[in-house]
């Protein structure tokens, strides 16, 4: 599904369930892995994860979309858009939406990488294993504030 297909869907659940028309934009994010979708309150626009819907279909994708929009028309309104709000908390039950997502699957989420890099402090020895290339100049050892060595890891991918 692409961006203006979820912006048509987004729009139609919107006045199906709501009355009201959704006016702003409606996008995926695929780095949404811990929740199922953003409302933005400066923008107004809401972002969706595409691996919900691909893990757990459209119905549960509407859920999550009715639960962003309950955010939108609540803070459009000037009315309790938070979750806490008893404001949101009964226009959620009353359009039926969602109030938490399904948690992904395993190999949904956040794959750890190896390490990539050592700094090696050249005074203690104390060694700090980076994920991220950084530059040894910019930082002490936090054990003896002696200088960095960056040192680059040799790792074989399981394949």
């Amino acid at each position: 599904m692409q961006d203006h297909q979820l912006q048509e869907w987004v729009e139609r659940v919107s006045l199906q369930s709501f009355g009201i028309p959704f006016r702003h934009k409606a996008t995926f994010n695929g780095r949404l892995k811990s929740t199922g979708g953003r409302y933005f309150t400066k923008s107004h626009n809401i972002e969706i994860s595409p691996h919900q819907l691909r893990n757990y279909g459209e119905e549960e994708t509407e859920k999550i979309i009715k639960h962003e929009l309950c955010h939108y028309h609540l803070h459009i309104l000037k009315r309790g858009y938070q979750h806490r709000d008893a404001d949101f908390k009964q226009l959620l039950a009353k359009v039926g939406g969602t109030r938490y997502c399904k948690s992904l699957p395993e190999g949904e989420k956040r794959k750890t990488e190896p390490y990539r890099f050592k700094l090696v402090c050249r005074s203690c020895g104390m060694e700090y294993l980076r994920k991220r290339k950084t530059d040894p100049r910019r930082y002490a050892c936090g054990r003896c504030r002696g200088q960095l060595l960056l040192y680059m890891l040799d790792f074989k991918s399981k394949t």
